[in-house]
């Protein structure tokens, strides 16, 4: 069987609060992820699962337990600078606020930030530049100026620059929740491209349903452990269990779930409005 490219076992971490004393938030979190996968990650504030992409990425230290990264054992004493260069090249990270990552006056400036800083020749910069940007269809704004692009558009080119440093798997970490819904759109859409047409594994944190009904795979945290791990159609098929866990049910599923209970004859689990809608169509057609 292949190794996975993220194995955690028994994963704990706890911050240290102002008084010093320890707040536990993973609290023996088990799993494993292939290479190539497009999972979501879903739970509310406090359930761990930020701190859990920042000990991927090794911004943070587990406390105990087993954490393999893109083959780097990360609980390993022998761990070297090196090591932590070579990581962070497979593990990318895009964060919260768009704002808060873009460092230069232009836009492919910004994007050759990461691959100058890894030592990358200047000429294979230029290519990789090119090749994140169009990647993300923000090649006609190479030489704009970032803050002058909306927030949807600023985030592509934070993806673009963790794009070019050829990462293994990309991590986002609430990466749309300052956007409208276009600009998440397009950051969802440009995500998707590199995992279908690149292979690059993904892992969305995210509290909106539908964009984590796109996912392959969908893992929901509470209390630093897993509660639910399977496809989007076998997690949104238990709304309690959501709504029990402090997250919101996706509409379809609140809408087909309300009217099961009042006798109508519903089979099936939509994830998306377009499946609620063919379900709703079908039963108006057996009538």
């Amino acid at each position: 069987m292949r190794e996975p490219f993220i194995h955690a076992k028994d994963l704990r971490y706890a911050y240290t609060d102002e008084n010093g004393l320890k707040q536990p938030v993973l609290q023996g979190l088990t799993l494993d992820i292939a290479k190539g996968e497009y999972v979501a990650i879903l739970g509310h504030n406090g359930s761990g699962k930020s701190t859990f992409a920042k000990l991927l990425n090794m911004i943070l230290e587990p406390d105990s337990g087993e954490l393999v990264v893109a083959g780097h054992d990360l609980m390993s004493e022998d761990l070297t600078e090196e090591d932590f260069y070579a990581l962070r090249r497979e593990v990318g990270m895009v964060f919260q606020n768009p704002d808060n990552q873009l460092v230069a006056t232009i836009v492919e400036e910004d994007v050759a930030f990461g691959p100058e800083n890894l030592g990358v020749p200047t000429a294979e910069i230029r290519t990789r530049v090119d090749a994140a940007l169009a990647a993300v269809g923000m090649t006609e704004y190479a030489r704009h100026e970032p803050h002058r692009l909306s927030g949807g558009q600023k985030q592509r080119v934070a993806i673009a620059g963790v794009l070019a440093m050829e990462p293994a798997c990309m991590l986002l970490d609430e990466a749309t929740a300052m956007l409208d819904p276009k600009g998440r759109r397009e950051v969802i859409e440009s995500v998707e491209k590199l995992n279908r047409e690149k292979g690059i594994t993904v892992l969305m944190i995210t509290h909106y349903m539908n964009e984590a009904a796109r996912a392959d795979r969908v893992i929901v945290m509470d209390d630093g452990v897993i509660l639910m791990d399977g496809t989007p159609r076998e997690v949104f098929a238990n709304p309690r269990i959501l709504q029990e866990a402090g997250l919101d049910v996706p509409q379809c599923t609140a809408l087909v779930h309300a009217l099961r209970e009042k006798g109508i004859p519903l089979d099936g689990e939509p994830v998306n409005a377009e499946e609620c809608a063919a379900l709703l169509l079908g039963l108006l057609e057996d009538k």
